[in-house]
């Protein structure tokens, strides 16, 4: 009877088992016990990130850990809690009055926020998000600015030091700003450090801080540190955060709205 990694897929079944048990593989110990090419080695690995069950490094794979948030195609964040996202991005909506100047970060819950925009006859909007830029462009009452910078394919978001730079320029009302991981002991995350040096430019020059974030994003950080507790001044999330992460968010002086 042939073994069970004598297969494509008990291969990588079997890959998945050592990375559970041991953290962290490398490419040639693989190719080396499984008797098979690096080169195929690579592929198992590349089609096991692509699902999602495995964080690919150079010569290697890494564990995924529920508790870290990986740079995911915003195509894909959509899906995610689409109806915790939905609902806060209409509750967010609702502290958007007229002749606001307003920033709206990148992301699929900042996405949901547009998408509820009261009807006004003022409103400035600055983003970095091209998804967000195609929701606001036919709206005649809608005055948009766009910072530039380089595009970010994962997020469609522009960063750098030209974006960074013309940030600066400005002062607004309030941010509303989508997170990846939020650490009530410490902060909210990204999973990319120019965007959380962005993030870090629209609290500064922002008068309020809104936070939209659906229950799931409490239990991760990620990468890129962009602030602590004491910068944010409301938070937008669903029914399912836990009752310690809520207490520590009031503690803390944040208000918290429940969708």
């Amino acid at each position: 009877m042939a073994k069970k990694s004598d297969t494509t897929v008990g291969r990588r079944k079997e890959i998945l088992e050592l990375l559970s048990e041991k953290g962290e593989l490398h490419v040639p110990e693989l190719s080396q016990k499984f008797d098979v090419s690096e080169v195929t080695i690579r592929n198992d690995l590349d089609q096991l990130e692509q699902k999602k069950v495995l964080i690919r490094v150079r010569g290697g794979a890494l564990k995924l850990e529920n508790n870290v948030a990986v740079d995911q195609r915003l195509g894909d964040k959509s899906k995610i809690n689409f109806k915790e996202k939905n609902k806060i991005g209409n509750r967010a909506a609702q502290y958007v009055s007229e002749s606001d100047t307003i920033i709206i970060d990148s992301g699929s819950t900042t996405a949901e926020l547009v998408r509820y925009l009261p009807d006004l006859q003022d409103l400035t909007v600055i983003t970095n998000a091209l998804n967000i830029t195609n929701l606001l462009s036919s709206n005649p009452n809608i005055n948009l600015i766009i910072p530039g910078g380089y595009l970010r394919k994962n997020s469609l978001s522009l960063v750098g030091p030209l974006a960074e730079k013309n940030l600066l320029n400005f002062n607004v009302d309030k941010v509303f700003l989508g997170v990846d991981g939020f650490d009530t002991k410490q902060g909210i995350y990204t999973p990319n450090m120019e965007e959380a040096r962005l993030n870090e430019i629209m609290i500064q020059i922002s008068r309020e801080v809104i936070v939209l974030a659906d229950s799931s994003k409490f239990v991760k950080r990620s990468l890129a540190f962009i602030c602590d507790l004491s910068n944010i001044d409301k938070v937008i999330t669903d029914s399912n955060i836990s009752p310690e992460d809520k207490k520590r968010l009031i503690d803390a002086g944040v208000e918290v709205i429940i969708v």
